[in-house]
């Protein structure tokens, strides 16, 4: 069975003729009170979306030349901050740990020379907003000098019960026993040997960059939302 169609047809007669043209007049009345009544809303309004725009346009603006500041900061303290190999190599153990500490710093870590006699494996600690606690351990010895598994060992223990670091880096302008490489790699202990070192120093590719180390949220954050 077929559903109800409903047609239109003209108006018929002067009643009709009229009812329609009143129904026709109250449906333009009312269109241009809303008209009316939106366009009056724009010019009551216009101040308030004016102010949040150049609001929006000068927060943007203000990003934009933060930025810009900070590339330029951080692209003259890597010239600043640049560390050939040979004067790495006739530095001091003290010596070695600042420059390292100083380099930590340029690449936007909090960093501190922690270095001292039963220092737990920890001669650098810093900090960075999204890639958490870092330590460091310093090996500086010869040009040909290997570190062996026991530093990894070492580090290993202390890094995240001592020190609650996230991430654990052995650093030396030397190189490391192919043990202490496979072994670091398994355990979640980066190494940066002597090539690694020119990269960071001389060339001034970041810490986190060469070794890959992932964003990851604050420590507080974290425990608070577990809690």
């Amino acid at each position: 069975m077929g559903g109800i169609r409903l047609r239109l047809r003209a108006p018929r007669g002067r009643r009709e003729r009229v009812a329609a043209a009143i129904v026709a007049l109250a449906v333009t009345t009312m269109l241009v009170q809303a008209a009316t009544g939106l366009w009056r809303a724009i010019v009551r309004g216009w101040p308030l979306m004016v102010a949040v725009t150049v609001a929006a346009l000068l927060a943007a603006i203000s990003w934009h030349v933060r930025r810009v500041r900070l590339r330029r900061a951080q692209a003259a303290l890597v010239a600043v901050l640049q560390f050939p190999l040979d004067r790495i190599d006739s530095l001091g153990d003290a010596e070695f740990e600042v420059a390292l500490r100083d380099l930590l710093i340029r690449d936007g870590w909090s960093a501190q020379r922690v270095g001292h006699a039963g220092d737990q494996a920890a001669d650098v600690i810093g900090r960075h907003a999204q890639r958490g606690r870092i330590v460091l351990q310093a090996k500086h010895t010869t040009v040909g000098g290997k570190v062996d598994s026991k530093v990894m060992y070492q580090v290993k223990g202390t890094a995240g019960p001592v020190h609650k670091a996230d991430v654990a880096v052995v650093v030396t302008n030397g190189g490391f026993t192919r043990d202490a490489k496979a072994w670091g790699e398994r355990h979640q202990i980066h190494w940066v040997d002597r090539e690694r070192l020119r990269q960071w120093a001389e060339d001034g590719v970041p810490l986190h960059t060469l070794l890959r180390l992932p964003a990851r949220r604050a420590r507080r954050t974290a425990v608070r939302r577990a809690a």
